[in-house]
């Protein structure tokens, strides 16, 4: 079954799914600031654009373009800028 989520005011829109005991979503961050929390362990793949990235225990902002990914603990939160609409995938670990 597919689950549609909006956060932001519309501005981050996602389509999730389980596959074969995997939990994953796909969608688009229009540009703008945001923070994430996280209840699992969660890995983003930035699918076209990039964003701006700073991860829990992270000081710096760390760039992230179309093909690379990152992990994020569960139970953490996380920021991100994006300069223009850029497509994500997020697999729940």
């Amino acid at each position: 079954m597919l689950n549609v989520n909006e956060y932001f005011e519309g501005q981050v829109k996602s389509i999730g799914f389980e596959a074969q005991g995997d939990r994953t979503s796909v969608g688009v961050m229009a540009a703008g600031e945001y923070t994430f929390g996280t209840a699992a362990p969660e890995r983003m793949t930035v699918i076209k654009g990039s964003m701006d990235v700073k991860r829990p225990g992270h000081v710096e902002w760390e760039t992230f373009n179309a093909g690379d990914d990152f992990e994020v603990p569960g139970d953490s939160s996380f920021e991100v800028k994006i300069t223009s609409s850029t497509a994500y995938l997020c697999d729940y670990l």
